[in-house]
């Protein structure tokens, strides 16, 4: 039998602190008679045999078989004011905890009008306050097995992620229309969210997205689309280039030592002068039609490997497989290698 408690309490219990559990291990044996005090901003639940039973608010309360009803009725405690019971005592913080954190463990890929595929992280904040401790302990302690702070918070950090996500897949929005939609995706997700928590006996008290943004291997697709937006015209960006390439030989021909330094620099800077006149004469033709005509990009196989599918989307090959995986790209998996249809790539991009 463990210690007989006589008095029970936590008086020292932090401000991001949910949960204590008194004993902190095992069950501990409370004698009828015992002293239970609560500060104001907690509730004590007494937990038995995985249930949550009675209930004290803030006070000092004497552990009677009139103010322990339920487990009373449970063990059969005798009535000389001495028989021992063993329970374990939660004290459930009534605090409302600020500035929680909420994020994405992995990316989230989704479907992108102009970018075709994209993985985003998302991040934010969040505040809560329990609202029935006897449902909270019932919930979080009794069905998942949690009471330390950092635990109950992962748990329901899961819930907001995946929330969110499903709200996002919803809105079908591409990447460079969520920064104006913050509110809106805060506010619908804390919508979905709080249904959830209430059956924790939680209340969400706000919910505020403060980051959306693409991984690495996205960011990187994005900078080479705005690289090119930049160039424009690639015929006259090459004929800018080109020019500029015969300037330099200029100069460094004209900085040679002596007359015979000279003359092979100014040759030199002559023939590659005449080979960038050439090709500048060259993609003018072909600008005014007159020129020959531009080599055709290599085909499409209509089956596609992991790599070829994943160059035909611009996107990386992880990427491809999220959305095989997800099952919203058709592939074909033999041995450990994939086979993608030109047509259900196509099919996917234009969905």
């Amino acid at each position: 039998m463990a210690r007989i408690i006589d008095v029970i309490e936590v008086p020292d219990q932090q401000q991001d602190e949910m949960v204590r559990r008194v004993p902190e291990y095992g069950s501990g044996d409370f004698r009828l008679g015992s002293q239970v005090i609560v500060r104001e901003f907690q509730q004590a639940v007494f937990f038995r045999d995985g249930k949550a039973y009675d209930t004290f608010g803030p006070g000092r309360h004497t552990i009677t078989t009139a103010n322990l009803p339920l487990i009373s009725s449970l063990i059969g405690l005798a009535t000389g004011g001495k028989t021992p019971f063993t329970a374990e005592v939660y004290y459930v913080s009534m605090r409302e905890f600020l500035d929680e954190k909420w994020g994405t463990a992995e990316p989230i890929p989704l479907r992108d009008a102009d970018l075709g595929l994209v993985r985003l992280r998302a991040f934010g904040t969040y505040s809560m306050q329990v609202g029935e401790p006897a449902l909270f302990v019932n919930k979080i302690v009794g069905a998942q097995g949690l009471y330390q702070t950092e635990q109950i918070t992962k748990f329901l950090r899961g819930i907001i992620v995946a929330k969110m996500t499903d709200l996002l897949g919803e809105l079908g929005r591409g990447l460079f229309d969520l920064p104006a939609l913050y509110d809106e995706i805060g506010a619908g997700t804390r919508a979905k969210v709080q249904d959830d928590f209430s059956n924790l006996g939680v209340q969400l008290k706000t919910l505020y997205v403060n980051s959306i943004s693409p991984t690495e291997e996205t960011a990187k697709a994005i900078d080479e689309r705005a690289s090119m937006g930049a160039i424009g015209d690639m015929n006259k960006y090459l004929q800018f280039q080109t020019a500029r390439g015969i300037r330099e030989a200029a100069q460094q021909s004209g900085g040679g030592a002596g007359t015979t330094g000279a003359g092979v620099g100014l040759g030199a800077g002559m023939g590659m002068g005449a080979v960038m006149a050439q090709q500048m004469s060259q993609m003018m033709g072909q600008q005014q039609g007159g020129g020959q005509a531009p080599q055709a990009a290599p085909a499409v196989p209509d089956i596609m490997t992991l790599s070829e599918a994943a160059a035909y989307m611009r996107v990386g090959e992880d990427d491809v497989l999220a959305v095989i995986n997800s099952g919203e790209l058709k592939a074909k998996k033999i041995g450990s290698s994939y086979r993608i249809s030109k047509q259900a790539v196509d099919e996917f991009l234009s969905a």
